[in-house]
């Protein structure tokens, strides 16, 4: 049997391909070795084109599988493990859309900065996406960048700019270049596009309770007291309301609204802080039992320890907090944050010794660099200290803060708090290079400058901050009244006082800045026009006195401009300002002692009527 099948497979084999068979050896030998070579070459290229295929379904497959599992975990809440599997499927495709949404959303979870590159790359994928450039904003300002958050609003057509998320974003922006007449503009717009929208009229009524106009505080406060019955917007109401009772110095109302607060299920730790605040100035009963309340509940954590310490400190508590620490366990006291207010409290007594004992040893973590900071300001402090080994302690502090910004941020408040001139100037000015903190760093250089009557470098600063911040009328009028003051770029700065003006005409310094500007062009009359239509009150501030008065005696009513230049504190005004008064109480002088004869008599010759001789 066997050896049939083996001649039936033998008389088989050879009909397999019977024409392929007979076409090869028909043919030349160079001919067949030719064809060979090219079914050999179709082969492999049908071969490579069947893996090709194979592994991009594979790859597909797998990113598909990978995205699945990423966006499950991301559900879950386990951020971390969503934000590695999203990772692989980037390096797979490295222009992987979903990939970048998973990633994105697990670093904001995390409140991580890496938030806003994977925004922008979501951003630079869909640019024409006007949520990817808003996500984009919020972002950016959620970590301090304005430079990424301007450009993103930039990006955005103006088709899409009317609706309410747009104007909410820009609104942000405003308040965080401190322009906050642009913020209100902009909430307000939200809340016309989205009246229904409880956190769009939250937003808004928070920022007009402080209003100085009437009718917008009362709305706002009206608002407030109904999203108060409103669970997710509650606490935020009450506090909001509680800030503008103790303003206001509504005692009573501010006492109602605290124990609302108090029993509210949202009640966070900054709440009781700012109930102590309005019992300080209510009934200090009240307020040391609300103290002694707080005080056993904070020390169960290091975070709120920590904050209540440095409300103890910024209130004039320090020595309290002295007499504290000896009850305080102190495995709870020597570790950052808390030893980091324990620090400021010995500094807050002036106790330098025993500044110098706590801050002598032991290692603070990543706040190392303060332990060294108090450790240097005590020496300096110390009566016999050397100023080298001060140095010295500094420069280390210093050194200890490169490369990481919000520690850098963190030891220049520091060095102004307590006030170390130098120090701080050389922090301010590496800070400001920082585009998320220059804001802060360029303002604490104005007050720096100022403070030392620095003129020149205060009108640089000042012409950073007008560049950083376009929009802000204040910032603006303060650029055009110095450079008219000291004579520089004089042009320029009449143009800035008009622009100003003409953003917030009612705004006491754009306005006084502005009529300023046209006294110096030789318009006094236009001057005074823009000064009668300010509220009287806001025109006798220090300040605003000043060149009111001046504007007065030129229009010659001495009389008047003496009660501005009595409102002129010299102690209040700045030093171009008394260069100002002097030269209004010069000319108040010369017009008080040449007084203007009442209606000087015409010429005789010139007369129609005869006049009566004289006896």
């Amino acid at each position: 049997m066997a050896e049939k099948i083996r001649r039936t497979k033998h008389r088989r084999s050879p009909q397999l391909f019977p024409n392929l068979k007979s076409f090869l050896q028909r043919q030349r030998w160079p001919v067949r070795l030719a064809l060979l070579i090219a079914a050999s070459t179709l082969a492999i290229f049908l071969a490579i084109i069947f893996f090709s295929y194979s592994s991009s379904v594979y790859n597909a497959w797998h990113e598909r599988r990978l995205l699945h599992r990423a966006a499950s975990l991301l559900q879950q809440e386990r951020f971390k493990e969503a934000a590695q599997i999203a990772q692989e499927v980037v390096k797979l495709h490295p222009e992987s859309l979903p990939a970048f949404y998973i990633l994105a959303e697990a670093a904001e979870k995390q409140n991580l900065e890496e938030t806003v590159w994977w925004r922008e790359q979501i951003a630079r994928l869909l640019p024409k996406d006007p949520d990817s450039q808003l996500n984009l904003a919020s972002a950016a300002l959620r970590f301090g960048q304005l430079d990424v958050a301007r450009r993103a609003l930039d990006c955005i057509s103006n088709g899409d700019r009317n609706r309410a998320a747009f104007h909410v974003v820009a609104g942000w922006l405003a308040r965080a270049e401190g322009n906050f007449a642009k913020q209100e503009e902009q909430f307000a717009a939200a809340v016309k596009e989205e009246p229904s929208n409880d956190l769009y009229q939250f937003n808004l009524a928070a920022l007009q309770i402080h209003s100085a106009d009437p009718k917008k505080s009362a709305m706002a406060r009206a608002t407030l007291d109904q999203l108060s019955k409103v669970a997710p917007f509650r606490t935020g109401a009450l506090r909001a309301l509680l800030n503008d009772a103790v303003a206001r110095n509504d005692l009573a109302v501010a006492d109602n609204l605290a124990e609302q607060l108090q029993m509210s299920q949202q009640v966070t730790f900054g709440d009781y802080l700012l109930c102590l605040n309005f019992y300080r100035k209510l009934d200090d009963k009240k307020f040391r039992l609300l103290l002694d309340r707080v005080k056993p509940f904070a020390a169960r954590n290091p975070s709120d320890l920590a904050s209540l310490m440095d409300w103890m400190n910024n209130n004039g508590f320090a020595s309290e907090i002295v007499k504290w620490i000896d009850k305080l366990p102190e495995d709870e006291i020597n570790s950052p944050p808390v030893s980091i207010t324990v620090a400021e409290a010995y500094a807050g007594v002036n106790n330098w010794s025993r500044l110098k004992r706590w801050t002598r040893s032991g290692s603070w973590g990543e706040s190392e660099y303060l332990r060294l900071a108090y450790q240097a300001i005590a020496t300096r402090q110390s009566q016999h200290a050397a100023d080298t080994e001060s140095e010295t302690l500094w420069r280390s502090a210093e050194q200890a803060t490169n490369e990481r910004p919000e520690a850098g941020l963190a030891l220049a408040r520091l060095a102004s708090k307590w006030n170390l001139g130098i120090e701080s100037e050389q922090l301010w000015l590496r800070i400001a290079k920082n585009p998320p903190m220059r804001r802060e760093a360029l303002d604490a250089l104005a007050r720096f400058y100022r403070a030392k009557n620095e003129t020149r470098k205060l009108y640089d600063i000042l012409q950073r901050l007008h560049e950083s911040s376009p929009d802000e009328p204040p910032i603006t009028a303060d650029l055009a009244r110095l450079g008219l003051n000291i004579g520089q770029n004089t042009k320029e700065s009449q143009d800035l006082a008009k622009e100003a003006y003409d953003r917030a005409p009612n705004e006491v310094n754009c306005a006084v800045t502005y009529a300023f500007s046209l006294y110096r062009l030789g318009r006094n009359a236009e001057g005074l026009e823009i000064i009668k239509k300010l509220p009287a009150d806001q025109l006798h501030d220090p300040h605003a006195a000043v060149y009111v008065a001046l504007l007065l005696i030129d229009s010659n009513q001495a009389d008047v401009a003496k009660e501005y230049i009595d409102a002129a504190d010299d102690g209040k005004i700045y030093a171009e300002e008394k260069q100002l008064l002097d030269e209004a109480r010069t000319k108040l002088a010369t017009a008080s002692s040449t007084p203007s004869p009442p209606f000087s008599p015409a010429p005789s010759e010139l007369s129609p009527t005869p006049t009566a001789s004289p006896r």
